[in-house]
């Protein structure tokens, strides 16, 4: 068989592969404009709605002005990269907060009204004007959420500081990927992730309690930067009169608080010796029983609506406290 004939038939081999990819390609994303998977909102969340950062202790941001339908739910992006309405920099007499987190904080899975921080601002306004400004921003650590901050929080000069910490905020910073681009593809991106969600069944992968476990020990990268990162922002809130208060949200894999708390314990021993005020709902929904009732869907422990109104009353009274600490 000469050259010429071998390249043919490798050419026409390739066009093969091509139209089958394109056609699985097409087939998947009917499948998924009828059905909706976690794995693959979470990359739509980071194509469509994200983009990089200039500072490298934030990594990404939200695109201004973006919206998206995500997990069933429309996303909307104001102007300066947050899931809420417009904010002008200049106060008037409401008593203005700024909520920091993750994905919890920004709602995932939630309609913008059944979320803690919009239901919060509804009821603290009830008794006294309130403006409660939402920087949650999916895949966020603490020391990005505090970059957020004074990067952007600075300039609205709140009265006070919420940051709403989760168990996994004491991971490091990822880097951006190289092969980003591959999220473009839902073929990819399904498989890629059934293969992980397999292989972690069949490889003897760290439980939830051993990771964490790591992940917290003194000397463990994220964890030093998550308390250098609050150290930091409770002496710019001292600094200026910023009344600061820390929360520390619930991992609904254990409603019961069994598997996570010496990690919570050690969060919380650490606010307590460096004088941050914090409230603890880690044991929230212990009487719920089923805990996958709090959840947005069966493959995504987001916490759904309900959790969300849960989050909102028991805060009410925390939440209200004007002192400067």
């Amino acid at each position: 068989m000469n050259a010429s004939k071998i390249l043919k038939n490798l050419l026409a081999i390739l066009i093969l592969i091509l139209v089958l990819f394109a056609i699985c390609e097409a087939l998947i994303r009917v499948y998924l404009h009828y059905n909706t998977v976690y794995d693959i909102e979470m990359t739509r969340y980071a194509m469509s709605v994200k983009e990089d950062s200039e500072n490298p202790k934030i990594g990404h941001v939200h695109k201004p002005g973006s919206e998206k339908e995500l997990m069933d739910v429309n996303v909307s992006i104001n102007s300066d990269g947050l899931r809420d309405k417009e904010y002008s920099p200049e106060k008037g007499d409401a008593y203005r907060m700024i909520f920091l987190g993750d994905s919890l904080t920004f709602g995932w899975g939630v309609e913008i009204e059944d979320t803690f921080q919009y239901v919060l601002e509804e009821e603290l306004g009830k008794t006294s004007p309130t403006e409660i400004i939402n920087f949650g921003t999916g895949n966020y650590n603490t020391e990005q959420e505090v970059n957020l901050f004074f990067d952007k929080g600075i300039k609205y000069d709140p009265d006070k500081v919420v940051l709403f910490y989760f168990i996994n905020d004491a991971e490091v910073t990822p880097e951006k990927s190289g092969l980003w681009f591959l999220g473009y593809s839902h073929l990819i991106s399904f498989y890629w992730s059934r293969i992980n969600s397999l292989m972690n069944n069949i490889v003897a992968a760290k439980s939830f309690e051993e990771y964490y476990s790591t992940l917290y020990q003194e000397e463990q990268e994220g964890w030093v930067n998550s308390k250098n990162a609050l150290i930091e922002l409770r002496d710019y809130c001292r600094e200026n009169g910023i009344a600061l208060q820390v929360v520390l949200l619930p991992e609904l894999h254990d409603t019961d608080n069994l598997i996570f708390t010496q990690v919570y314990d050690r969060i919380s021993n650490f606010l307590e010796e460096n004088g941050i005020d914090y409230m603890s709902l880690v044991k929230l929904f212990k009487a719920h029983g089923n805990e996958i009732e709090l959840w947005v869907s069966f493959d995504d422990a987001h916490p759904n609506g309900l959790a969300h109104g849960k989050i909102a009353e028991s805060l009410v009274e925390f939440i209200s406290k004007k002192e400067t600490k």
